[in-house]
């Protein structure tokens, strides 16, 4: 390796990038570029990041095994013996035949011992390429019954976990038959047992005249080596390519608690919300998945979309299952804490736009829109939603935020701070009112002033996502007032009732829904201001107030809670909403799991 110098206009002697020789290893390469990145260079933190990884040491030991690799492949070196265990154990029964000095103790002391004699071990697998596995014997006597018929022994090593294959009796010919091979278990990754296969022996066993049950608890109970005698179905399945179906689940699920499964162990837990990719659905009633992001990589039961619905229209049927249609309303958050308040003005300086808390609360006087988006909640049960991976492109509006809360949460001051920290970046949907304008209003900033014949016109229309009325006034939020927002290229923050959210899950506006929840003390006298639901400044909270609160949390989360991407507990306003601009920034830079439909060309 020889280093070049230049020379510079002004006569200095500059260095260039070396030039190495043609035996120079990729080891040697790298650590002479190394020494070459120039801290003063341009782009210092790439340079710095370099450097970094080329100085790691165990990116080092791998140049170096990669360059004895290469070494070993010019040399193609040949052992000198193929059994260098059996001259170790000679000379080893030979020291022993005799007196021994120092040295040779020491000898025998290294070949007996055990990390020596597996280094040989080895030394002779190698040497002798004896790489394949040895296989059992086959049987030298059949069973008459199986004299024309093609039978294959099988061979596994398993561990504690299960088979990963479950077993049926064909009701026509009694045979026990294999029903099928769960993904990534066992039994999958042999390739050697496949569905219809029929199961004859167990470890030497006959299995023919028992039951299923007592079959499986033979299998279960087989440690290391199993050997099974099969007859092969006669038309072998071919082998299940990957599915590219992935699903949302609606629902938690317990296998150890169903007694319908086939095979409780070889169910798969889940809890709403999971992403499950489903890898066969060739059983109507039982379909295999794997959890994403879960590190078993082994297939388990799950009940099929059909099947779920079925049972549960027959829970529904005996009494045992609330209707889904008819749930009790829970409470929402308020807005705003005084009666006769608009729930707009300027916060940190920043005029911010909203609806009267008073309407909202008018429940029998407001008029829900009806849903016109793909939701899993227009089903009459929830299962599963299928779902897709969805990253916003630089070119697309973005992603309608929707907030709801549950009492306490203070929805409205929380979606006021954030949107003051960034007026640019994010707005809200103006509303519309009926109410005459005051003086200091303006069209189009606190509200959108129409008559009393347009809002209904625009409510026959189905133009608002929510109104209502307050003291002989209209008030709503439409459609058209979000899209102005996202025409503008900012991100818009509203928050709705629950019941809304049907309207806006739609492929336009893709919504990102955030479920608010205060964080409720165990009781009164433990609270301190900075703990309590909306802060020190929500005055004197009661026990029962805080159970109200509590309640109103769990009971929006279960009506609700499939239709939520993220739940935020609210310490404080503060936190609460550094915890939400954390939330609105990753949105528009990660990936996040969305209803198929709404990608769908």
């Amino acid at each position: 390796m020889t280093m070049v110098y230049s020379s510079s206009p002004g006569g200095s002697m500059k260095e260039a990038m070396p030039v190495l020789t043609a035996g120079a290893g990729l080891h040697e390469t790298l650590a002479l570029l190394t020494s070459q990145l120039r801290p003063d260079a341009n782009h210092k933190e790439d340079m710095v990041f370099l450097k970094d990884v080329f100085s790691e040491r165990s990116l080092a030991y791998l140049m170096k095994i990669h360059e004895r690799l290469r070494q070993y492949e010019r040399q193609s070196p040949t052992p000198v013996l193929h059994s260098v265990s059996s001259l170790a154990e000679d000379v080893t029964d030979e020291l022993q035949s005799r007196p021994m000095n120092t040295e040779e103790r020491e000898l025998l002391h290294l070949l007996t011992s055990p990390h020596l004699k597996a280094l040989l071990s080895v030394h002779d697998t190698v040497a002798q390429k004896s790489f394949d596995p040895v296989l059992p014997p086959l049987p030298d006597d059949y069973d008459d019954e199986l004299e024309e018929e093609s039978v294959k022994i099988v061979r596994l090593v398993k561990n504690k976990e299960p088979l990963g294959a479950t077993i049926r009796r064909d009701e026509a010919t009694g045979a026990v038959i294999v029903a099928r091979i769960m993904r990534g278990g066992a039994a999958d990754r042999s390739g050697l047992v496949h569905v219809g296969d029929e199961l004859r022996e167990v470890n030497g066993i006959s299995v023919v005249h028992k039951r299923p049950d007592e079959i499986s608890q033979l299998l279960s109970q087989s440690q290391g080596s199993i050997t099974l005698k099969i007859i092969p179905a006669v038309k072998e399945e071919d082998r299940l390519r990957e599915s590219k179906v992935y699903l949302r689940a609606l629902f938690d699920y317990i296998p150890l608690e169903d007694k319908a499964t086939p095979c409780q162990e070889a169910g798969l837990p889940f809890k709403r919300g999971d992403i499950l990719q489903v890898v066969t659905q060739d059983d109507p009633t039982w379909w295999q998945a794997k959890r994403v992001g879960d590190s078993n990589l082994r297939a388990g039961l799950i009940p099929s979309k059909h099947f779920q619905e079925r049972r549960l229209a027959y829970r529904m049927k005996v009494g045992t299952l609330p209707n889904p249609k008819s749930p009790k309303t829970p409470s929402f958050d308020q807005a705003c804490d005084k009666d006769d308040c608009d729930c707009e003005g300027y916060f940190n300086g920043q005029y911010i736009a909203g609806l009267r808390r008073s309407f909202r609360l008018s429940r029998k006087d407001r008029q829900g829109s009806s849903s016109d988006g793909s939701d899993p909640g227009d089903s009459d049960f929830l299962t599963y939603e299928e779902v897709t991976r969805y990253q916003q492109r630089p070119n697309e509006r973005p992603r309608l935020v929707v907030l709801i809360g549950s009492l306490g949460a203070r929805i409205n001051e929380l979606k006021q701070r954030v949107i003051a920290e960034n007026p640019h970046h994010y707005a809200v949907a103006v509303p519309h009112t009926t109410r005459p304008k005051k003086p200091h209003e303006k069209e189009g900033v606190e509200y959108h002033f129409v008559t009393k014949q347009q809002f209904d016109t625009d409510v026959l229309n189905n133009k608002f996502i929510e109104h209502g009325e307050y003291k002989e006034n209209q008030y709503g939020t439409s459609i058209e007032a979000i899209r102005s927002v996202q025409a503008k290229n900012k991100m818009c923050i509203v928050d709705v009732q629950p019941e809304a959210l049907r309207r806006l899950r739609t492929a336009e506006f893709k919504p990102y829904v955030v479920f608010v929840k205060p964080r409720v003390p165990e009781s009164r006298r433990r609270r301190t201001p900075a703990t309590s639901p909306g802060g020190a400044e929500q005055g004197r909270v009661t026990d029962e107030d805080l159970q109200e609160m509590r309640q109103s949390a769990i009971q929006m989360d279960q009506q609700y809670g499939h239709l939520v991407d993220r739940v935020l507990i609210k310490e404080d306003s503060a936190s609460a909403c550094t915890e939400l601009q954390g939330i609105l920034e990753r949105l528009e830079r990660e990936c996040f799991w969305v209803p198929l439909s709404w990608v769908r060309t």
